[in-house]
């Protein structure tokens, strides 16, 4: 059963995906020390374009140059080198499908490397020890610039070919925090109840659509759940995506986590019961819980926005369950991300009709000795596990956009996140170097 993996989706704003299969945004850090696209990001995006997905979402694009998530993240604003940035929209574009710019902020989720004040809702800090410097709290006029930053840069993304933009509200970055009320503190008409909490990610939407127009796909990734006591919660998600349908927007993304709680890269168990009035799912409890690690989540959300096209992203492996899941009506879209980095052409063999699973390399990720789990007990091997992941997969796109072939098996992995780290540690020194020398020039 694959038909429904290839049909075509028409969004509200009336664009069209040529497909449901979409990949789900990854950092690259290929960017320049000027914060410009480079010809890895085109090797890189032309082989994922070539691949045959309906939907390629970029990494990170930041809205403001001065706190990036990690060197090497494009920037969009009125620096942008915009030849580099149509010369990779041409790439990502270059197979038929759908390139969309993920416009984000990563407020307090911004390392010692880029900002030791970095800006928040509220100054509290990141509760992982080292990395991360304690926030200032935005002023009220600071909040109006960063909408307009957002607007900035989906108006940039437009002039430069891309097809669509996305918001980032999930993960913990900027828009995220404003939702959570653990790290959104405020008093005034930007924090306490969820009306004031959304206010942002809404403004924002508002914005970015009077920026591109009412034809242009505009798109929203947002938590399911922060997987946190106190933070934002499931039916909060349900609200805003409520919210969100009376904006228009035209895809809503799930996922979820933080930085503080690592579920969108696969550290969370869900559990296999279904909510509460719903019949049991026929489908294996193991499947569903290996596999879909928020579609359990997105039942609700689908209720309460039922004109706007759901994305589901998270584990998903199998043909015949994605194809089920897309049958069932559970979601519209299928977000797909690490299978991307080590075959770069699996769309075309699911569309083709394969029911060959995609590769899983991350169930081998070797952390000291033996091989560690991604459900370990302990929380501090579960961070390590997923830096260390993030660290391989990483490696996989630096070699995709230097034009080589991705390796298929991982090994010892603490290498390759020492390596990881030493890197963005260096190129963050020599992106400031570099911003540093062009002031005195």
């Amino acid at each position: 059963m694959t038909t429904l993996l290839a049909a075509p989706l028409t969004l509200p704003c009336g664009a069209v995906l040529p497909n449901r299969i979409a990949k789900a945004a990854m950092t690259e850090a290929l960017g320049d020390l000027h914060d410009d696209a480079t010809p890895a990001l085109e090797r890189l995006y032309r082989r994922w374009s070539d691949g045959g997905a309906g939907l390629l979402i970029s990494g990170h694009v930041m809205v403001d140059r001065r706190f990036l998530e990690q060197a090497g993240n494009v920037v969009l604003d009125d620096q942008t080198d915009m030849a580099a940035l149509r010369a990779w929209v041409a790439a990502g574009t270059h197979g038929g499908n759908h390139f969309w710019a993920q416009l984000n902020h990563p407020g307090r989720q911004t390392t010692r490397f880029h900002s030791d004040r970095p800006v928040a809702p509220s100054a509290v800090a990141l509760p992982v020890r080292g990395f991360f410097a304690r926030p200032r709290a935005l002023e009220e006029s600071e909040i109006g610039e960063l909408i307009a930053a957002f607007a900035r840069s989906a108006g940039v993304a437009r002039r430069a070919g891309f097809t669509g933009v996305q918001v980032h509200a999930a993960h913990g970055y900027l828009i995220s925090q404003f939702l959570s009320p653990r790290s959104n503190r405020r008093t005034d008409t930007w924090g306490g109840p969820l009306e004031h909490r959304a206010r942002f990610l809404l403004e924002v939407v508002r914005a970015v659509r009077a920026a591109v127009g009412p034809g242009y796909p505009v798109a929203v990734k947002l938590n399911s759940s922060d997987f946190q006591r106190g933070g934002f919660e499931h039916d909060d998600a349900v609200e805003v995506a409520r919210m969100l349908a009376a904006e228009g927007i035209d895809l809503l993304e799930i996922s979820g986590g933080t930085y503080e709680r690592v579920a969108f890269a696969g550290q969370r168990r869900v559990g296999a019961g279904g909510q509460r009035g719903r019949a049991p799912d026929p489908r294996a409890a193991a499947t569903r819980a290996r596999e879909a690690y928020f579609l359990e989540y997105a039942h609700a959300i689908r209720a309460a926005a039922p004109g706007v096209p759901l994305m589901v992203s998270g584990g998903f492996r199998t043909p015949s369950f994605m194809s089920e899941t897309l049958h069932a009506g559970e979601a519209d879209v299928l977000g797909i991300a690490r299978p991307f980095c080590v075959e770069p052409d699996f769309p075309a063999r699911l569309l083709a009709g394969s029911a060959d699973p995609l590769p899983s390399p991350e169930a081998r990720i070797r952390i000291g000795r033996g091989w560690a789990s991604p459900h370990s007990p302990s929380a501090d091997l579960r961070a390590y596990n997923a830096q260390a992941a993030t660290a391989w997969f990483y490696r996989q796109i630096e070699r995709l956009g230097a034009g080589e072939e991705p390796e298929r098996r991982p090994g010892a992995s603490v290498p390759v996140l020492l390596r990881y780290l030493w890197r963005e540690g260096r190129r963050a020194r020599q992106r400031r170097a570099s911003r540093v020398a062009r002031r005195v020039a």
